[in-house]
């Protein structure tokens, strides 16, 4: 019996050919492995998303880093679910909750008497996965008189809800020194 490429991509237990005996059992499990396949197959597809999100999420960004600069932290921090559940993991730490990440920040850059440096995002792309979910890759650097103090990769997912994407997790690290 010819097997398929899809058959073939299949764990052994969850869809093992029958054997060449008629073994019954080998016989069920292939059929309802086969039909696995033919639902999952035609299942509709996701719903692409609407707008256009490397545009917005662009846009989310450079408002984001405006209000930074600003000292406007409720602005920087209005990109970010306002839940319990969004992540941030920085510096081999990771949180959760919108408000400890505001204490963060409020402690850490924005308490009276705290130097920012400003900040600036680049090579923003976006992955969409789905219609309401993305995946962003990026940079940031802080810069202090024209020159960088602080730089590097973070990496977001984000979900659009109503007509803003929102920060469900971000994960940002630091270039080495």
């Amino acid at each position: 019996m010819a097997q398929s490429h899809l058959l073939k991509a299949l764990p052994r237990y969850v869809c093992s050919l029958p054997q060449p005996k008629g073994d019954a059992m080998g016989v069920s499990r292939w059929a309802s492995c086969v039909a696995a396949v033919l639902v999952a197959c035609s299942a509709p597809p996701a719903k692409p998303p609407t707008g256009n999100p490397q545009a917005e999420i662009v846009a989310m960004l450079e408002r984001s880093a405006a209000d930074w600069n600003r000292g406007d932290l409720a602005g920087f921090m209005s990109d970010y679910a306002k839940d319990s559940s969004v992540g941030y993991v920085s510096g081999g730490h990771v949180q959760y909750g919108w408000q400890p990440l505001y204490d963060h920040y409020q402690a850490t850059y924005f308490a009276p008497g705290k130097s920012r440096d400003s900040l600036a995002f680049e090579d923003v792309r976006v992955r969409t996965l789905g219609a309401d979910f993305a995946f962003c890759t990026a940079r940031f650097k802080l810069l202090r008189a024209g020159s960088v103090t602080a730089s590097g990769p973070f990496t977001l997912i984000l979900q659009k809800r109503g007509d803003r994407w929102q920060i469900l997790h971000d994960h940002t690290s630091s270039d080495p020194k």
